[in-house]
């Protein structure tokens, strides 16, 4: 089961109720900047993990300036579309409500899963750049710790998802195998352990370079992990050799 750092108390707790009711997932952000993008990344990545367990979710955001810049930005960069609370009215009976908000400011009450600071505040993919290398850089850290994106960091991760996209094309052309039991075990152990996404990213460094897995295989894998990471990592499937 999920399970996530409560940001308010410091202790390990479950993402989502034990019989699976539906779990509300509401991003804070009172204005937009880079670390409220990254707020509604680690939101985004929470659903997509609770739905991957198959747990109903509702997404929600709460903001209170510059929402349209930010909804603009998380479209770009392949977040699922948030409903605005300002026009919700009553909940839907949700068994669980799990907040996300930056830390270093002030927290909402229950269960929050932080995010970690962005340097700089305007952190962004240059313009005409895929923004999947952002968020790529982004979730190369552990989401609660502060990050920052520059050049460098940018073009590290440009190369790898250029590599990873190639390489998965490649492998679409061989005969497809199943993920390997352990490896399926090591990718849900790290995204259930609060979200450890780095360790999800090792995890697939090393299914590319271990030379005794089929080839088909290291497709499944990469293909099974980007339900979470959302990196089109399949884009290239049909492109020239």
């Amino acid at each position: 089961m999920l399970r996530i750092t409560d940001a308010r108390t410091g202790e390990l707790v479950a993402a989502a109720p034990a019989r699976r009711g539906l779990t509300r997932v509401q991003a804070h952000t009172p204005w937009f900047d880079a670390t409220a993008l990254r707020v509604l990344l680690t939101a985004d990545l929470l659903v997509r993990a609770l739905e991957i367990g198959g747990t109903p979710v509702w997404a929600l955001l709460t903001g209170e300036r510059q929402q349209a810049e930010l909804h603009a930005a998380a479209a770009a960069l392949g977040l699922r579309p948030f409903e605005d609370s300002r026009d919700i009215g009553a909940g839907l009976g949700e068994a669980q409500v799990v907040h996300v908000a930056a830390l270093g400011g002030p927290l909402p009450e229950g269960v929050v899963a932080g995010a970690g600071p962005v340097e700089p505040a305007t952190a962004a993919p240059a313009e005409g750049a895929d923004p999947a290398v952002l968020r790529l850089a982004l979730l190369s850290t552990a989401r609660d710790r502060p990050v920052r994106i520059d050049g460098g960091v940018l073009a590290a991760a440009e190369a790898t998802l250029d590599r990873w996209r190639q390489a998965v094309a490649g492998w679409a052309r061989t005969p497809s195998r199943p993920v390997p039991d352990a490896v399926r075990v090591r990718l849900r152990t790290a995204w259930e352990d609060d979200l450890d996404v780095p360790e999800v990213l090792r995890v697939l460094a090393w299914v590319e370079d271990t030379p005794e897995l089929p080839d088909g295989a290291r497709f499944e894998t990469f293909a099974h992990a980007d339900r979470l990471l959302g990196l089109d990592l399949t884009r290239d499937l049909g492109s020239p050799a």
